[in-house]
C-alpha cells in the first residue's frame, strides 16, 4: 500500500501512508473500536477500494484487475461472511465452498477429490465428527472452527482473519489460538494478517504488529518492538502495562488512569 486514504461523507477514516505484507510475515492489527482496522482489512482481502492511493495484490494493482481472479487466492475468515453463509449449510459443506470462495454448493459439482480435501482439512482440524452438523446449530467455537477450516481448504496464498476470537468462551478461545499457532509451525511461508481488540487473543507465530487509532498508524514493525505498554497505551487511550511471557503469549493490564 502506498498512500492509501479512505474517506466517508468528507471525513478521513483511515490513513495509511505505506504499509507491507511480504512471505513469511504474520501480523497483528489492533487498535480500539472504530480505529479502522476491519476497513484495512477489506482493502487487504480485495473488498473495498481505497478513495485515493496504490494497492497492489500479487504484484496486481487495484483497478487493474478483475479482482475475481485473486480472491480465491485469500482466505478470509470474519463475521461479515459468517453471517452471509446459509445456517442451513453443513459444516461439510461450508468447508467446501472455501475452494471457490462461493456461498454455496449449487455454483458448481465438486468433485470427489475436492469432499475427499475438505473431509481431510475437518480432520486436521478435529472437527469430523460436525460434518453433517448445521451451521446454524453449531456453537461459537465450533463455528469459528468450521470457518478456519474452510479458509485453509483453498491453501490460500495470503490468511485474513479478522477477530476469528471473537465471541469464545476461554476454552473455545484457547482451542482456536492453539489450531492457529499450530497452522503457523506448520506453514511458515504464507502470509497472515489477524485483526483483533485483545493482545490475549493473538496466537503465537505472529512476527509483525500494526497499531491503529482513529484510523492513523500509531507504530508497525516487528512485534515485540511494536506491542509495547507505550504504544499499546497512545493507540488505546489508557494506560496499559504489556507483558511478553516465556511461551509466546502477550497480555495486557490496564490502570484507571486515561490518557
Amino acid at each position: 500500500m502506498a498512500d492509501v486514504r479512505i474517506e466517508r461523507e468528507g471525513r478521513c477514516i483511515l490513513d495509511v501512508p505505506a504499509f507491507e505484507i511480504k512471505t513469511g510475515e504474520r501480523w497483528a492489527l489492533l487498535g480500539p473500536n472504530g480505529s479502522g482496522k476491519s476497513t484495512l482489512l477489506s482493502i487487504i482481502s480485495g473488498r473495498l477500494w481505497p478513495t485515493r492511493g496504490k494497492v497492489t495484490l500479487f504484484g496486481e494493482q487495484l483497478g487493474r484487475v478483475d479482482l475475481r481472479t485473486l480472491r480465491p487466492r485469500i482466505g478470509l475468515m470474519s463475521a461479515t461472511l459468517t453471517r452471509e453463509l446459509r445456517a442451513g449449510l453443513t459444516a461439510r459443506e461450508a468447508v467446501v465452498t472455501g475452494l471457490d470462495a462461493a456461498l454455496e454448493t449449487w455454483w458448481r459439482p465438486y468433485s470427489d477429490e475436492e469432499w475427499a480435501r475438505a473431509d481431510a482439512v475437518m480432520a486436521e482440524l478435529g472437527i469430523s465428527h460436525l460434518a453433517q452438523q448445521a451451521l446454524g446449530v453449531a456453537s461459537e467455537g465450533e463455528r469459528a472452527r468450521i470457518l478456519l477450516a474452510r479458509v485453509l481448504i483453498a491453501s490460500p496464498e495470503l490468511l485474513c482473519l479478522d477477530e476469528p476470537a471473537a465471541g469464545l468462551d476461554l476454552g473455545a478461545r484457547e482451542e482456536l489460538l492453539g489450531r492457529l499457532t499450530a497452522q503457523f509451525r506448520t506453514d511458515t511461508s504464507t502470509p497472515a494478517i489477524l485483526v483483533t481488540h485483545h493482545l490475549e487473543e493473538l496466537p503465537v507465530g505472529l512476527t509483525h504488529a500494526l497499531l491503529l487509532r482513529r484510523g492513523e498508524v500509531v507504530a508497525l514493525g516487528e512485534l515485540e518492538t511494536v506491542l509495547t505498554s507505550e504504544q499499546v497505551s497512545a493507540a488505546f487511550g489508557i494506560e496499559v502495562d504489556v507483558r511478553h511471557h516465556h511461551d509466546g503469549r502477550i497480555s495486557a493490564r490496564a490502570h484507571t488512569k486515561t490518557l
